[in-house]
C-alpha cells in the first residue's frame, strides 16, 4: 500500500498518468532521476506546450465496426483533460512521445486543419457521409480556446451543408452554439457529451481537466433548449468504480434533454494498461484488486479484448450485467427511442467567384 505522505509528495497534480511509459516505437529510454515537484498548472517548468503540426490529410476513414462512426476529424493530437483510461493515449506513440505526461502536456494542433478539410470535401468522390469530430481526442480540449480551430470546422461543416457528429467533456462546445443551432436546422449535426459519473471526487482524479458532470448536464440542457438534437455516451464505465452509477447518470441526462445514449466499458490496450494501473494504485489502494480484478472479468481474463463487437462492451458475467442494467434505465428514461438520421442531400461545394479585376 501506498502512504498518503508519498503519495501527496510524488503526484502530479492536475494530471491523470503520473509518469510517461516507454514509447514502444522509440530505441533508447530517457530516465529522470529526480524530480523537482509537483505539478501546479501553471508554473511546473513541464507545463503544457503546444506543437504546431502540418498534416498531409484530416478526414481518417474509421474501419472498426463497433465505434459508431465511418469518418473522423481531429485537429489536435494529444488531449490537456488528461483522462486515465484514454484510448487515444497510444496514438501519441506514433508522433515520438509517450502515451503517459507526454500525452497530456505536449499537445499538437494542427494549423492546416480548416484548409485540408476544404480539400477533403471537394473531391469528386465524397458522398456526404457524417464525419464526427473527437473520433480520437478532443476537439473542444483547452487548446480550442486558444487555437480556435474546431469553430474553423464548423462554418466550413455549414459552408458545405457537411453532416457533422461531435462528442465532447468540455463545456467550450457552447461557444459555439450558433453554429450548431444553425447546422442543426438542417438536420445536419448531433452533440455528445461524455458523462461516466456524477461523482466529482471520481471525477477530479481520473479527469483532472475536464469540467464537472453538473456543467456537463448544463450543455445537454442548454444545447438541447436551442435545437441541436443532444446524446449521451457513459463511457467509460469502471466496474467497481463507476458502473453502479448507470440508473443516475441515465436519469439526469434525459431530465437535461437527451434523447439518446451509450455506453462502453473501459478497456486498457497498449501503454494505457500500465498507465491506469498505476493511476489505480495510488488513487484507491484499498479498492485496487477488486476493480483490477472487475476489469479483467470484462475481457477473458485480461485487461483488453480487441474483438471487434466484445472490445467495447465486454463479455461474461459482469459486463452483462452493465449491459442488461443500461438497457433497462434507458428504457425507463425514454432513450434511444428514436435513431437521428443526418441529411446528406444538402451537401454541395459552394461555387468560386472569379474578380473581374
Amino acid at each position: 500500500m501506498i502512504a498518503y505522505k508519498d503519495l501527496k509528495e510524488n503526484y502530479h497534480k492536475g494530471r491523470g498518468a503520473q509518469f510517461n511509459p516507454h514509447n514502444r516505437f522509440a530505441k533508447n529510454d530517457y530516465v529522470k532521476q529526480h524530480d523537482e515537484g509537483i505539478d501546479d498548472w501553471e508554473d511546473h517548468p513541464q507545463k503544457t506546450s503546444f506543437i504546431l503540426g502540418k498534416s498531409k490529410s484530416i478526414v481518417n476513414k474509421v474501419d472498426s465496426p463497433d465505434v459508431g462512426m465511418a469518418y473522423s476529424l481531429n485537429p489536435y493530437q494529444g488531449c490537456e483533460h488528461g483522462c486515465t483510461y484514454c484510448y487515444a493515449r497510444n496514438t501519441h506513440e506514433y508522433w515520438g512521445f509517450s502515451a503517459g505526461l507526454d500525452f497530456e502536456r505536449k499537445i499538437i494542433v494542427k494549423t492546416d486543419a480548416p484548409e485540408l478539410f476544404r480539400k477533403f470535401l471537394e473531391r469528386k468522390s465524397w458522398d456526404a457521409s457524417t464525419i464526427s469530430l473527437s473520433g480520437n481526442t478532443d476537439c473542444y480540449q483547452p487548446a480550442e480556446r486558444k487555437f480556435k480551430i474546431t469553430r474553423q470546422l464548423l462554418e466550413i461543416a455549414l459552408e458545405y451543408k457537411q453532416p457533422i457528429g461531435l462528442i465532447t467533456k468540455n463545456a467550450l462546445v457552447l461557444r459555439d452554439t450558433d453554429l450548431l443551432q444553425e447546422l442543426a436546422k438542417l438536420n445536419l449535426c448531433t452533440v455528445y457529451v461524455s458523462i461516466n459519473s456524477l461523482n466529482e471526487s471520481l471525477r477530479l482524479k481520473m479527469e483532472p481537466r475536464t469540467t464537472t458532470a453538473k456543467q456537463r448536464l448544463k450543455i445537454v440542457e442548454d444545447l438541447s433548449k436551442n435545437g441541436i438534437p443532444m446524446g449521451v455516451m457513459a463511457a467509460p464505465l469502471i466496474p467497481g468504480l463507476s458502473d453502479h452509477e448507470i440508473p443516475a447518470i441515465l436519469k439526469a441526462i434525459a431530465s437535461a434533454g437527451a434523447k439518446s445514449a451509450g455506453y462502453t466499458v473501459v478497456r486498457l490496450n497498449g501503454a494505457i494498461g500500465g498507465i491506469f494501473n498505476d493511476w489505480l494504485r495510488k488513487n484507491f489502494p484499498n479498492r485496487f484488486e477488486k476493480v483490477w480484478h472487475l476489469i479483467q472479468s470484462c475481457h477473458r481474463g485480461n485487461v483488453n479484448d480487441s474483438k471487434f463487437s466484445d472490445r467495447m462492451r465486454g463479455d461474461g458475467n459482469i459486463a452483462q450485467l452493465i449491459s442488461d442494467n443500461f438497457k433497462l434505465h434507458c428504457r425507463l428514461n425514454h432513450l434511444n427511442e428514436k435513431r437521428v438520421m443526418l441529411d446528406s442531400s444538402l451537401f454541395s461545394v459552394p461555387k468560386v467567384q472569379l474578380s473581374l479585376f
